[in-house]
């Protein structure tokens, strides 16, 4: 059979890779403190006279910082693969890999006082947003030390100013419009960044959310993450319409390369500071890949092929272009990244030997956390009406 013009480029693409890599390899120094990339896919803008701009700075601690918070999340999402399984991560459990460039690109851009709300596909927020990859992988298998003390699981993680994972599909946004709302009604200048996947576009519920959210000129950056497929179905084939950045009508919109940590980053800043002078809401849409099935269930081949997948791996890989690119602007060093990839491994091997060795949660606990500030002597019945229990 012969292979198409893109699987061609795809091989002779990772030939020349691996030329430049055994040379970047050989150089185990750094010279650049600063250093200005040209963004590799320009903007598309929707009802903007102008976007961020075309060329973006990045120094030395932001290659490094951005480098290990991606390796981060991959090593754990596959370590998080794994321990399903085992069957020792039980349920749900949907996967971040090849999106990791968005929530990483897009925390550089905001304030930790700001607020981000986004769907079932959340291990990576959680990290990026402040919890441990130790507590992530807690929580997953449903250990007492979890962010969510076991009971949330992959699906439902909280922190500080992150409102987690939701299971219902498209459910976050008119709650991230809330949370917006809640935002300018405190007079802060903080935004509320709402994600949602190119599947829950079609929602009725984004609309109506997007239509308030102009009316009343709430803080809010709607973020269509398009991995290019809704649990199995591709954008194609279940949107009249894939501009998702344009699907706000009366709301601009802005398109950004979701495989480019810096681009996403210029991006988000762009909205964010849009919003905080406000101007209302903003739509993005981060185009991006995931490399694996819709969850844990779904082998991810059926409704597409091996070779697209290998392709976007060797083309587009949010990890292996940044190594690539800030190695070559002398920004770190080959050595300093095996060393990062060193020890990045052994914290997260760490972790899975942590998560696994922690307790599971008291049946007890099964009636606590009801309810924010309970009354004193709260209960709550159990599955009779004679079977009550203490909730704290």
């Amino acid at each position: 059979m012969m292979l198409s013009i893109t699987s061609k480029l795809a091989r002779c693409t990772s030939v020349v890779r691996q030329t430049v890599r055994a040379v970047l390899e050989g150089r185990s120094y750094s010279t650049e403190t600063s250093v200005t990339f040209d963004i590799r896919e320009p903007f598309k803008l929707h009802r903007l006279e102008g976007g961020p701009a075309l060329n973006v700075t990045c120094t030395r601690d932001e290659a490094l910082q951005y480098y290990r918070q991606l390796q981060t999340i991959r090593r754990m999402e596959t370590a998080a693969g794994n321990l399903y399984k085992e069957k020792i991560i039980r349920g749900f459990c949907h996967l971040y890999s090849g999106q990791e460039a968005c929530c990483v690109g897009m925390e550089a851009a905001i304030r930790k006082s700001d607020a981000v709300i986004t769907a079932y596909r959340a291990h990576g927020w959680t990290y990026i947003r402040g919890v441990p990859p130790v507590k992530v992988l807690s929580e997953l298998t449903g250990r007492r030390t979890g962010c969510a003390k076991g009971k949330g699981g992959s699906m439902h993680m909280y922190c500080d100013n992150f409102y987690g994972g939701n299971g219902i599909v498209g459910a976050q946004v008119p709650v991230g419009a809330g949370i917006a709302f809640a935002l300018k009604y405190q007079n802060t200048d903080n935004v509320c960044l709402t994600l949602y996947g190119d599947g829950a576009a079609n929602q009725g519920q984004i609309f109506e959310a997007l239509n308030m959210a102009k009316l009343w000129d709430l803080p809010c950056i709607f973020i269509c993450e398009n991995n290019k497929y809704g649990m199995g179905t591709s954008v194609e084939r279940a949107s009249a319409c894939t501009d998702y950045y344009t699907r706000g009508d009366y709301v601009p919109g802005i398109w950004v390369d979701g495989m480019d940590v810096l681009a996403v980053r210029e991006a988000t800043r762009w909205a964010a500071e849009y919003c905080r002078s406000g101007k209302g809401p903003v739509v993005m849409e981060v185009e991006t890949y995931r490399y694996h099935g819709h969850s844990m269930s779904d082998p991810g081949t059926s409704y597409r092929s091996r070779d697209e997948i290998q392709e976007v791996r060797q083309l587009r890989d949010p990890i292996t272009t940044f190594k690539e690119k800030i190695i070559s602007a002398n920004l770190v060093s080959a050595e300093e990244i095996k060393k990062m990839d060193v020890d990045i491994r052994k914290e997260i091997d760490a972790a899975v030997k942590e998560a696994k060795a922690a307790p599971e949660p008291e049946v007890e606990e099964m009636y606590n956390d009801i309810y924010c500030q309970p009354p004193e002597g709260f209960t709550v019945r159990g599955c009779s009406p004679f079977d009550v229990h203490a909730s704290k």
